[in-house]
């Protein structure tokens, strides 16, 4: 090998390890808001498995500071919330775990039990949403659908150690610089001001997997509309997951928009859309 080479495998190596040791030092905790036996049972598994990679943090201790963070929806949490109830718990990232066993039916095939588990890897010091995962298991007793998602947890372990590793490349990325945000109606800002609008407005899907499981939930968003009009970037300040995010994001980025106009001259702007989701069956729908 060439002195050079060697020289490249040394800065490889230390570029390895400076990596690992700084995933190793990230403070993780975990919260399961549903005290259900399956939930504590999966949570148990992901914790250890974490153990091996993170600082995991004392659930019991965790658990107690999310309750005084008194988060009214844990699972439909906005980035502030995020950004407040990891200072109280004093991690870096946080995972937001929910498991069950529910009964299936359809006319394709008879009746089964599936275990499911949904898990949220939220960044503390952003409040965002960096990684979404849904495992599920089926089987024709409830408890053998339960211990089939157990004995598999390792998979979403796996995926959240790897969301919390690449976490600096998975938060939204907005155009720095300070823009002017959507000002009160009548204050001296409002004056000859007209806000960015879409020439069409496009309704997100709801997708099929929140469909499957009957999510209801908000999202909100943040978008940047330059003055030539196109979306410049999106940050997601309020999640719900299943799909619902990226499907947003879609539907935003696939409108046309008229910029923002002040006294006759556009300008970027930033503005705030929320989206509400709930459940419609077929029957129901107009």
């Amino acid at each position: 090998m060439a002195f050079h080479d060697q020289k490249f495998v040394s800065f490889a190596a230390i570029v390895i390890l400076i990596a690992a040791t700084a995933a190793a030092g990230q403070r993780v905790a975990m919260i399961s808001p549903e005290k259900a036996d399956l939930t504590e049972r999966f949570a148990a598994k992901i914790e250890s498995a974490l153990e091996a990679r993170f600082r995991v943090l004392d659930r019991s201790m965790a658990e107690s500071a999310f309750r005084s963070a008194e988060i009214p929806e844990p699972f439909n949490m906005s980035s502030e919330e995020g950004v407040r109830l990891g200072s109280v718990i004093g991690c870096d990232v946080f995972v937001v775990l929910r498991a069950a066993v529910q009964r299936r039916e359809s006319l394709e095939r008879p009746a089964y039990f599936e275990a499911f588990a949904v898990s949220y890897v939220i960044d503390a010091r952003s409040g965002e949403m960096i990684a979404w995962d849904l495992m599920s298991r089926e089987a024709p007793v409830g408890e053998q659908a339960a211990t089939r998602l157990i004995s598999d947890a390792a998979e979403t372990a796996a995926a959240i150690s790897s969301a919390i590793e690449q976490r600096s490349t998975r938060i939204s990325q907005m155009p720095r610089g300070d823009l002017e945000s959507v000002p009160g109606p009548g204050s001296r800002a409002a004056a000859g001001l007209t806000t960015p609008i879409p020439y069409k407005r496009i309704k997100p899907e709801y997708t099929s997997t929140a469909y499957l499981y009957g999510i209801k939930g908000t999202v909100d968003i943040e978008v940047q509309i330059d003055a030539d009009g196109s979306v410049a970037g999106t940050r997601i300040l309020r999640w719900v997951g299943f799909g619902l995010e990226r499907s947003v994001e879609d539907a935003v980025r696939s409108m046309n928009w008229r910029p923002a106009m002040r006294n006759g001259k556009p300008l970027p702007m930033r503005i705030l859309l929320r989206y509400n989701f709930t459940k419609i069956e077929k029957d129901e729908a107009p």
